[in-house]
């Protein structure tokens, strides 16, 4: 199989895999144990967390791991939820993931608070001057926008978003879930007050992430019980998990450090060249200025998504659709029209993305397949036809 589904997870690289393997054999001791073999484990998680904050600027003290991205996020939001006050608005963006706008929906419905969510231009990109207005209101608990889209890659304006919400005052908090181990993320250069990660989305473990919180900030934790993570996050900690993310993050960072992972976008961008020299109807989606180096966002002019992703699977290549079923009905990603697409052009999006593993062979490939499984579905389906609509999850 060719595997470019980046976005919803990587594959585990191997020296993150022989760094956890001891975790999960002999070093099998709690880190929390007061004998020798636990301090032994516990400085595992140390090392790993000092790992983890080099990868984005931090000290290894404002590092604490949770079971995953979808935690961290909620711990944020709901713990400034507990210490809110009369302060009961967030304000985010239209394309979050569900992870913060499921959160939002919970907090609106149950807690009585206020969402407003920004647009955003044709480019996926945020709107500054909405998002300006929106912060500056006196009620405004938390601003929270994503770093990089999971579904087209798009970077935001972070440093701009940031510096206008503490400019007035507002908690900021960031979703870099896409964003970490992809492109260059630096709390001393972007200064977020918390900011998100997931470990399976850069070559560790499933099951493993890390929230960053900015020194002297309050924190009502969301997990309590035994007081593990300096009592930000109770819960024996995964060590084997942890260690691996570790790993994975010094790997990223050296790879990051070397090229900038110019190499994945001279791979993405001949991908795109290739299908757009080899197929008419192919559209780029989102500024391609500003994009993560891994992702490809297309859309497919007269072929509904859905049915190039089976053709793909047939063929061996795995990949994403870029909109998502709800209910049963065929309903185009709500990034998709915040971008202002039509459902024609949501509905016939793939979204392709790479890793450090990909190879120009498999590129090769991909393109011939999608060429087959384009050309086959317009011959079958003619112009505008539908089909159902697959989701994915990331």
């Amino acid at each position: 199989m060719i595997y470019l589904d980046s976005n919803a997870t990587t594959q585990v690289h191997p020296e993150v895999l022989d760094t956890m393997m001891p975790y999960l054999t002999d070093q099998c001791f709690n880190p929390s144990s007061g004998y020798r073999a636990g301090k032994s484990v516990k400085l595992g998680v140390e090392k790993a967390r000092e790992q983890m904050a080099s990868l984005i600027g931090a000290q290894s003290q404002d590092i604490y791991f949770t079971g995953c991205g979808t935690e961290a996020n909620n711990a944020v939001m709901y713990s400034l939820a507990t210490m809110c006050g009369d302060k009961k608005r967030i304000v985010t963006s239209l394309i979050e993931h569900s992870a913060i706008l499921r959160v939002c929906e919970d907090l609106e419905k149950r807690f009585g608070f206020t969402i407003e969510k920004i647009g955003v231009d044709e480019g996926g990109r945020l709107d500054l001057t909405a998002w300006k207005k929106a912060v500056e209101q006196d009620d405004v608990l938390l601003a929270t926008i994503m770093w990089a889209n999971n579904e087209t890659g798009i970077i935001q304006p972070i440093a701009e978003a940031c510096e206008l919400a503490q400019q007035a005052g507002v908690i900021f908090h960031t979703d870099a879930i896409q964003a970490v181990g992809k492109t260059a993320v630096n709390i001393k250069d972007v200064p977020v007050d918390f900011l998100s990660i997931s470990g399976h989305k850069f070559h560790a473990p499933k099951g493993i992430g890390a929230l960053y919180i900015r020194s002297g900030l309050r924190f009502e934790p969301l997990l309590k019980g035994g007081g593990q993570e300096r009592g930000m996050r109770s819960g024996t900690e995964n060590v084997a998990s942890i260690v691996g993310m570790g790993k994975a993050a010094e790997i990223m960072q050296t790879c990051l450090e070397k090229d900038g992972h110019d190499g994945i976008a001279e791979l993405r961008d001949y991908l795109e060249a290739e299908l757009q020299k080899k197929l008419e109807g192919v559209q780029i989606n989102g500024a391609k200025e500003h994009r993560t180096k891994n992702t490809a966002h297309l859309s497919f002019e007269d072929c509904e998504a859905s049915g190039l992703l089976i053709l793909l699977d047939e063929y061996g290549v795995a990949c994403s659709a870029g909109s998502a079923c709800m209910t049963g009905k065929q309903q185009p990603s709500h990034v998709q029209k915040a971008m202002g697409f039509s459902n024609e052009r949501a509905n016939s999006s793939l979204r392709i993305s790479l890793s450090i593993f990909t190879t120009k062979e498999e590129i090769d490939t991909a393109v011939e397949m999608i060429v087959k499984a384009v050309n086959k579905l317009r011959r079958v389906q003619g112009r505008g036809g539908v089909g159902p609509v697959t989701i994915y999850t990331s």
